[in-house]
């Protein structure tokens, strides 16, 4: 049980973004810390009429000094935050992506998606037996052994690794780590469904937590057979073949996939054998290419070459870590809109996507415009795409929305 063991005094003026519940109080709000909290403590939230808002766990390391866990006083009574507590959130969000009825079609899927789920700095994904947590904040840190152990007495899997290797943590004050931290070692050719479709997942040693589930729901309207069937495609960023593998099943042609990792390839390869569509399974799939290589500069050869495809799928990772970053992030997305553009057929479809949440929808619209643009090319917007059902949006945290994307009709 976390007791209270401090307050937190806001600002005058600074009240309005909790009261609106916000999760995160940034440092220049606080106008002064009452008590002695060590990092992680439980806080009280206080205005400065001296009434209390919220509770939430303190990191005095951390630009983020506090994330609030509740705004309901009668949820954290008699001063603290007990392992109830944590339970019912816990439970509040598996009874939520239970409601998606996703299995067993669909075996892997984000169970806890961070404060969106009102459990700021921690993510679980499912795959199949097996759940993966990243703890991305000191306060979750610190409670790692207790969520542990309430995820095991809630779902009974057969192990939990975690995958909390990613760089935010330093922000945190914490080193990276993954390991087992539950039950059995998962297998490093763990094979898991996504609307049907096989995918092998090494669960320690794959990008994220083994796949980008928040794509599933782009890579099935992408991948629409009348979008795709007997079309060539360009697969950039492919990792281990996720849009790949979802044009194949719908009749794809030709298709290219281009990544920096020669491993991710590979992996991508073996899962178009697992699902049966190498040369002389069924469905008949024609001869793909796997090319390992800088992305932007796969693209300008093609340009040069004068290369030409009916679609062109891109996928990048996260090209801005900080607001810093946006400006350089900006030039990088155009820049590869704009070769994507050059590669077209007239009619060809552009699937374009950014993971940066610094950079908004609007903007990343106003990017592809403008490389459009350049590239002298009309393009339709025919749909916006966005993240996963299973990866929820909370209104008040517009953060959460980090994953944008377009499918254009590009004449």
């Amino acid at each position: 049980m976390d007791i209270i063991s401090g307050k937190l005094m806001l600002k005058r003026g600074r009240q309005k973004s909790v009261v609106n519940r916000h999760p995160w109080i940034f440092s220049g709000s606080i106008e002064r810390v009452a008590g002695q909290p060590e990092p992680g403590d439980i806080v009280d939230v206080m205005g400065r009429d001296g009434r209390s808002l919220a509770r939430a766990y303190f990191n005095p390391h951390s630009q983020i000094r506090a994330r609030i866990l509740t705004w309901d006083a009668d949820e954290a009574a008699e001063g603290s935050v007990d392992d109830a507590f944590w339970r019912r959130r816990l439970e509040r969000a598996i009874a939520g992506r239970a409601a998606l009825a996703l299995e067993p079609a669909t075996t892997a899927y984000r169970l806890v998606n961070g404060e969106a789920d009102g459990l700021p700095g921690l993510i679980v994904d499912k795959y199949g037996d097996y759940l993966v947590v990243q703890c991305l904040t000191l306060g979750i840190d610190r409670r790692k052994a207790q969520l542990v152990g309430l995820l095991a007495d809630l779902l009974h899997p057969a192990g939990i690794v975690e995958r909390s290797d990613v760089d935010v943590r330093a922000k945190e004050g914490l080193t990276e780590f993954k390991g087992l931290v539950w039950g059995e070692m998962p297998p490093s050719d763990l094979v898991v469904l996504e609307n049907g479709i096989q995918f092998g997942v090494n669960l320690l040693g794959g990008h994220k937590t083994g796949l980008y589930l928040d794509q599933r729901v782009n890579r099935t309207a992408v991948c629409q057979p009348h979008f795709v069937a007997n079309k060539e495609i360009l697969n950039v960023f492919a990792y281990t073949g996720g849009f790949a593998l979802y044009a194949a099943a719908s009749g794809a042609g030709p298709i290219i996939n281009v990544d920096s990792s020669i491993g991710a390839l590979e992996q991508a390869e073996k899962n178009v054998a697992l699902n049966g569509w190498l040369d002389g399974g069924s469905p008949q799939r024609p001869s793909d290419e796997y090319i390992a290589g800088d992305a932007f500069e796969v693209l300008r050869y093609y340009r040069d070459e004068g290369r030409q495809f009916d679609m062109v799928i891109l996928d990048p990772p996260k090209f801005a870590h900080s607001r810093r970053d946006v400006e350089r992030a900006t030039r990088g997305y155009k820049d590869l809109n704009w070769l994507a553009l050059r590669l077209l057929r007239p009619g060809g479809l552009l699937a374009t996507f950014s993971c940066s949440g610094r950079v908004s929808a609007d903007l990343f619209q106003k990017v592809v415009f403008g490389a459009a643009v350049d590239a002298g090319r009309d393009a339709q917007i025919m749909q916006h795409l966005g993240q996963s059902p299973d990866h929820p949006i909370l209104l008040t945290f517009p953060e959460s929305a980090y994953l944008k994307g377009l499918l254009c009709r590009v004449w």
